[in-house]
């Protein structure tokens, strides 16, 4: 539930907004030296603050000063003043200060909870905008902040503006067209074309054609010249997806173009000088085909000269909600819903799940959980996903292991369903931040220490 905190000397009022507010878990302060405990403690997304505190209930200065002192220490919080009848310059001042709104005593219940579901809304949909701009690194499109992301991130950004040879590695799914594109969108032929061809989904007959194009006449219907994906990449990039696939006869025709930087179109005579920015991409453990001479050597270290490899989804932690969240956006305005977010079920199944299709299949269960829910939230079975709960290992029978393995997952599951914020980990784990601090090191949990 959503904490709200009530700052408030008169106990009648705590119980009236108590019973107002039963869908919120309403927290109590009756002075400043409270209200600021419990903000720093609880770390609460809505406060309602009577200016009239002790110790000079008559006069505003005291409610002031803990207005200043609150978005001082919490600047994102939605502070609602409440005033007495004939206060409003004090609660136009407040709001100067940068209260989120004003409300004047006697209090209805009906129209401070309308405040406080808008207050809650808007933080709640202020908060999500951050995430989604921190989870943008320099690349553009490639969305996450999880440490392995990043690094990939900040190798493409640092070889974009050269044209070294690049190589993707990465399961299908991963994104390895994004990382190209993302490239190619912050190099300097930017203004140049972008041309992906998928070397697995074009018959073997076909790929040599369609990669450096043929003269009129140099088979069975070409009826006229045509230009193959380098000649039409001229002066921009040309991405190879799945060059693993690429037959081996043709390995070696790639090989010289790479090598001269020339096309001979298929029928022709003459060379074609081309100017392109190669990256290429595979699912496939091309060292092993190498290995095993399904691959030529000399093409893997010259397409491989910068190599990027592009995480799987299931290790790449909060990542998941912060991508399921940017394309439920994407999908509610696509498909013109008005879905507004996840369970808390949906997320931990979502965390629980392996993704063998990666994104991919992330995308696909969005897609259909947005146009089939039949409520505002997406549950886990809008998705076709199980939540199964806090699943003990098996894999030992030694009850101190056991121990350390639940609760070394208790507390990732916690960290990145708060966000990576120590004192809302602490507060869903039920255990004060010093003994947070001691379990993380008992346990070695490296990434949490360091904030990855």
């Amino acid at each position: 539930m959503e904490k709200i905190l009530v700052v408030d000397d008169d106990l009648g009022i705590q119980k009236q907004l108590k019973w107002s507010l039963s869908g919120y878990d309403v927290l109590f302060a009756e002075d400043r030296q409270s209200a600021i405990a419990q903000l720093r403690r609880f770390e609460p997304k809505v406060v309602t603050l009577d200016l009239g505190l002790p110790p000079d209930p008559a006069n505003a200065s005291e409610g002031l000063m803990a207005l200043e002192e609150i978005l001082a220490l919490a600047p994102k919080t939605k502070v609602i003043v409440v005033t007495g009848n004939n206060d409003k310059e004090n609660a136009l001042k407040a709001v100067a200060l940068g209260a989120y709104d004003f409300y004047q005593k006697p209090i209805d219940s009906d129209t401070i909870q309308i405040l406080i579901n808008r207050a809650v809304n808007l933080f709640n949909l202020e908060e999500e905008n951050r995430h989604l701009a921190m989870a943008t690194p320099a690349m553009g499109k490639i969305i996450g902040n999880s440490e392995s992301i990043q690094v990939a991130s900040r190798r493409a950004e640092k070889i974009a503006q050269t044209d070294i040879s690049t190589l993707l590695l990465g399961e299908s799914g991963t994104g390895k067209e994004v990382f190209a594109r993302s490239i190619h969108e912050h190099s300097l032929r930017r203004d140049k074309p972008f041309v992906a061809i998928n070397c697995a989904s074009i018959p073997e007959n076909l790929l040599e054609s369609e990669l450096f194009g043929y003269e009129k006449g140099a088979f069975t219907g070409a009826n006229k010249t045509t230009l193959g994906k380098i000649e039409t990449a001229q002066g921009g990039t040309l991405f190879l997806d799945e060059i693993g696939d690429m037959p081996l006869g043709l390995q070696a025709k790639m090989l010289r173009f790479l090598q001269e930087r020339v096309i001979e179109r298929v029928g022709g005579r003459s060379e074609i000088p081309v100017d392109i920015r190669v990256i290429c991409a595979t699912h496939r453990d091309l060292q092993t085909m190498v290995a095993e001479q399904s691959f030529r050597e000399d093409l893997f270290y010259r397409i491989g000269e910068i190599v990027i490899t592009i995480p799987p989804l299931r290790d790449r932690d909060n990542d998941i909600v912060l991508l399921a969240r940017t394309f439920l956006n994407q999908y509610n305005e696509e498909f013109n819903t008005k879905v507004k977010g996840f369970s808390d079920s949906a997320i931990q199944a979502m965390l629980q799940h392996k993704w063998p299709g990666n994104i991919r299949e992330l995308q696909n269960k969005l897609k259909s959980a947005v146009i089939l829910a039949e409520g505002n939230t997406i549950q886990a079975e809008d998705m076709s996903l199980m939540y199964h709960g806090e699943e003990a290992s098996m894999d030992t029978l030694n009850l101190r292991e056991v121990r350390e393995q639940a609760e070394s997952r208790a507390i990732r599951r916690a960290y990145h369903q708060s966000e990576k914020n120590m004192s809302r980990t602490a507060e869903l784990l039920g255990v004060t931040r010093p003994t947070l601090y001691s379990l993380i090191d008992k346990y070695h949990l490296e990434d949490i220490k360091t904030g990855s």
